[in-house]
């Protein structure tokens, strides 16, 4: 996904913490960074479970840190001025090249029952378009270049299928979110684009496309979801109890992803597959920061 519909499509947690007094011996808060969605008024109301779910297990005050995007939120991290944090996994990557940080855990909503996603290349079966060497000469649209899903795994994936992106296309577009590209190859507007499969599942659900008129040409390898991540230097025995604090956190609603299963542990390397990916399109991490 792209910067900016990972800002969109994280699940926003961030609220005042005015009616939850600190326990008289806590030091301090544990802060925790987040993104708000795009309606804060959703973002508030599906914060407060959360929060206050953290602080019961913690036994101490959770005081979120709202930043504009991921960039500010990567730096109140390497700054220390935050503990911990929810990131998506492009973010995390880069993230990590300049923060101390490490994933710890990452959610399972009931909707899609598992910890992963995919990237697929959807055309319309009205386009006639069945496999990768059928999108030569098409018109195609990412997402955005930043975009996890959108853009960076299926223009991998087609690489490695033996097509080029750069040449192979007859024009490329990149249309700023995945519920536009569902929109658009629905309605015949591109002859295929790139999107995730959750948001696709959304997009069929509110009626935005038919699945019975879309036809899968690709589908990636498994992409961790987005993490939730700590400062390496936290003390770790503060550690060990916030990771136990995320993993009792259970049905509540996860924004608009549905109801939260709960979280599983996770690590950095469960990240790789990220990095492999950029290092496969030559990215620079450290150039994106």
């Amino acid at each position: 996904m792209t910067r900016r519909s990972l800002i969109a499509s994280a699940p926003a947690l961030a609220l005042p913490m005015a009616g939850l007094a600190p326990p008289a011996h806590a030091a301090k808060p544990l802060t925790v960074g987040l993104i708000p969605s795009e309606d804060s008024r959703a973002m508030i109301a599906n914060s407060q479970a959360m929060m206050d779910m953290l602080s019961k297990a913690l036994d101490m005050p959770v005081k979120p840190f709202v930043a504009a995007d991921y960039n500010g939120v990567i730096e109140a991290l390497r700054s220390r001025r935050l503990d911990v944090a929810y990131l998506g996994p492009f973010s995390y990557v880069l993230g990590a090249t300049v923060a101390e940080i490490e994933a710890f855990a990452v959610a399972e909503t009931k909707r899609a029952g598992r910890t992963s996603y995919h990237s697929l290349v959807v055309a319309h079966k009205d386009s006639g378009i069945k496999t990768v060497a059928d999108l030569k000469g098409r018109t195609f649209a990412f997402v955005d270049p930043t975009s996890t899903s959108g853009h960076l795994f299926p223009k991998a994936g087609l690489m490695k299928a033996g097509f080029n992106p750069d040449k192979d296309f007859g024009r490329v577009i990149f249309s700023g979110s995945h519920d536009s590209n569902a929109v658009a190859v629905q309605n015949k507007k591109i002859d295929a684009v790139a999107i995730a499969d959750r948001i696709l599942d959304a997009a069929i659900a509110k009626g935005l496309a038919r699945r019975e008129d879309l036809v899968v040409v690709w589908k990636s390898e498994p992409i961790p979801e987005s993490p939730t991540v700590w400062r390496k230097d936290l003390d770790p025995e503060l550690k060990k109890r916030v990771q136990a604090a995320f993993l009792q956190v259970k049905d509540i609603p996860w924004s608009d992803q549905g109801m939260l299963n709960g979280f599983h542990p996770t690590n950095d390397a469960a990240y790789q597959v990220i990095r492999d990916t950029a290092k496969l399109l030559n990215l620079d991490l450290r150039a994106m920061k």
